[in-house]
């Protein structure tokens, strides 16, 4: 096993004293918070996997920061790759005494401290980073503030046989035009990611009517058309006319060619969309990590199926109820609740396990939660979640978990960043490409047309 030290505890105490004198000699003194520590306590040692991104790590809890006066106080878990905190990174904020730290989130700062999964790789697997709270009277974040103690965490990335699942990669290639992300101005290019064969890679696109190319990099350097509209790869050639929907496009660079295919796979049934009466499937989005297809979902008492392209011509059941994946098979029950659902066609099993779903909510798109559910995400990759194409109109959003305001993000500064109970998030009216990168703290709306 690979090992990696990295700098152990450093214990801050901070004292601010504010002091004002009056005309009688009155002086105010600032006190220091005392008792402010956590209270919970850690494992060992906390074994890392990408398959259990979304699960809890650890639960951090603490006694109350008393400043000494009648006000509310902020709490920030911070975290440090150095063990000093001059690199410290936010985790999240509460005014409450408790925040949770998934694995996905553990699993961002380990590979911040150079740890990988890789076990033919030089980095290490195993290594440590620390934790601390910062305390704060009011949300402003000026003045006086204090810090607890230190915990330093022990972590092991759970090493894989390749970067994704069955050794799949994101590839160098990508899909770009009006058709896509408005040539490159609204958003990065779709990813390809590489197969089992040599020079053929794979994308699973949503496209709007437009055009499209294939080009290397994100850049104009090195691209692909197609001149006669024949399949073909003509280097710098015409670009190709698409119209909307979601398809699997696969790229043959050794032959030269190229094939599109209507592609997707939904929830469908009772217990979402009334059987396909009330609106399109569930979508799934490709997870390369896992080479496996998952839904962020909230379901109502009732049964579904998963089929494909939201046409009855290919569907699977479990007849059983043995989690396996039955072709034309039994309904499957379900209750109320929010869902990660995920289909492996590698095995034919799937997973329906209760999670957080976030979802884009607000004036700019449900009348925040009046005019029906929010626009849920799907956790593509740890603490990455992703969807499209949302909808929006002329208004504000923000983001927020299992369509309830107990943990939402808006965006105080509109820079980019996501800030927990932060401002609203202007937009205008168009169709979104979204990205809620909860692990890194930032967010993505790229408005495609």
């Amino acid at each position: 096993m690979k090992k990696l030290s990295i700098l152990g505890l450093f214990i801050l105490a901070l004292i601010s004293f504010n002091s004002c004198e009056t005309e009688d000699d009155v002086v105010f003194t600032t006190q220091e918070p005392e008792g402010f520590v956590f209270t919970n306590s850690t494992l060992d040692n906390y074994v890392l996997a990408a398959a259990t991104s979304s699960n809890l790590g650890e639960r951090f809890t603490w006694a109350s920061a008393d400043f000494g006066a009648p006000t509310n106080v902020t709490y920030e878990l911070q975290s440090s790759v150095s063990g000093d905190f001059t690199d410290a990174t936010v985790v999240s904020s509460t005014t409450s005494n408790e925040i949770a730290m998934t694995i996905g989130q553990m699993m961002s700062v380990a590979m911040e401290a150079g740890l990988d999964a890789d076990p033919d790789s030089p980095e290490p697997n195993t290594g440590s980073f620390s934790v601390r709270l910062r305390a704060y009277p009011g949300d402003t974040g000026s003045g006086t503030e204090a810090f607890s103690n230190v915990m330093v965490l022990n972590v092991e990335l759970l090493e894989s046989t390749g970067t994704g699942g069955g050794g799949i990669m994101p590839a160098s290639w990508g899909v770009v035009g009006s058709g896509y992300n408005d040539w490159g101005g609204a958003g990065p290019d779709g990813q390809f990611y590489t197969t089992s064969t040599a020079d053929v890679f794979v994308a699973y696109v949503t496209l709007i009517d437009g055009e499209i190319k294939f080009r290397e990099n994100n850049e104009w350097v090195n691209d692909f058309g197609d001149d006669g509209a024949d399949g073909t790869l003509d280097a710098g050639g015409a670009n190709i006319a698409v119209t909307a929907g979601t398809y699997k496009i696969t790229l043959d660079i050794a032959a030269g060619t190229y094939m599109m295919e209507d592609f997707s796979w939904g929830v469908v049934g009772s217990g979402y969309n009334d059987w396909g009466g009330a609106g399109p499937d569930g979508k799934f989005y490709y997870d390369y990590t896992t080479d496996t297809f998952k839904v962020g979902i909230r379901l109502v008492d009732g049964e579904i199926k998963f089929r494909q392209n939201n046409e009855w011509v290919t569907d699977f059941g479990d007849t059983g109820l043995d989690g396996t994946l039955d072709g034309g098979g039994d309904n499957i029950p379900v209750s109320a609740g929010h869902y990660q659902i995920t289909l492996n066609f590698n095995d034919g099993t799937y997973t329906i396990e209760s999670t957080d779903v976030w979802g884009v909510v607000g004036s700019g798109y449900n009348d925040w939660g009046g005019a029906g559910p929010d626009f849920a995400l799907t956790q593509i990759q740890p603490d990455v979640y992703y969807g499209d194409i949302a909808t929006l109109v002329d208004g504000e959003v923000k983001f927020r978990a299992n369509n309830d305001w107990a943990s939402d993000y808006g965006d105080t500064g509109a820079d980019g960043t996501i800030d927990a109970g932060g401002d609203n998030i202007a937009v205008t009216a168009g169709l979104y490409r979204v990205r809620l990168d909860v692990a890194n703290g930032t967010y993505q709306l790229n408005k495609i047309q």
